[in-house]
């Protein structure tokens, strides 16, 4: 495995150096910022990850508005007492994605926050509380606890809000493989583990976040 440094570099030379490349890196939020984000905004971000997974992100996008007034701007206490009815009327409802099992998801991560908040306080807080040295636990409690929240929508959800962490996109997989990291399957929990801790190495090594090493493995692809 290469030093950071080296690999930075790469991505560097196919971006147009140091500076170009730096303009392209998202910075995770700091914590205190986290904990203060509203629980309706973190429902919010999930049911835009699920609705954009194998869909057009820019239809979902401009469909949004219509997303927010049609589960009352999220409201948590609200969104997971939706039953049946609520369902059918959602799934006729032109001003969304008419896609029944997502919209169920919306009232299943509703239950999942509400816990999660009547647990920590807030969602906000337990996400800005979990260690990032354990990034690959947290994916792991979103799939299990969450609805819909496995694969690579998870990971969206939490870059969408500012969570630190890594997104497993095809370019980083590359990166992690020609590093050495893993072989074949990223999915087994020994690569997995094997994947936390070489971003926990590389960013021990550099200073830098998850979510900045991850974008700058994803750039150092051709």
């Amino acid at each position: 495995m290469q030093d950071f440094e080296t690999i930075f570099q790469i991505a560097a030379d196919r971006k147009g150096g140091p500076a170009a490349l730096a303009e392209l890196l998202e910075f995770p939020k700091p914590s205190e910022q986290l904990a203060s984000i509203p629980d309706d905004r973190w429902l919010s971000a999930m049911a835009r990850a699920i609705f954009q997974a194998g869909f057009n992100w820019k239809v979902v996008e401009n469909m949004w508005p219509g997303f927010e007034k049609a589960f009352d701007e999220f409201d948590i206490g609200r969104c997971s007492m939706l039953n049946d009815d609520d369902i059918d009327a959602l799934v006729a409802n032109r001003n969304i994605i008419r896609h029944p099992t997502k919209i169920r998801s919306v009232q299943q991560n509703a239950v999942f926050l509400r816990n999660l908040a009547s647990s920590h306080g807030s969602a906000g807080r337990f996400f800005a509380n979990w260690p990032k040295q354990d990034f690959i636990g947290l994916l792991q409690l979103l799939k299990e606890q969450g609805s819909r929240l496995g694969g690579n929508t998870g990971p969206y959800f939490l870059r969408s809000m500012g969570v630190d962490g890594f997104i497993l996109s095809r370019d980083v997989i590359k990166r992690l493989q020609a590093e050495g990291v893993i072989e074949g399957s990223h999915s087994s929990r020994s690569a997995m583990k094997a994947i936390q801790n070489a971003f926990d190495h590389w960013s021990e090594q550099s200073g830098r976040s998850l979510s900045e090493i991850s974008r700058i493995l994803a750039m150092s692809i051709d």
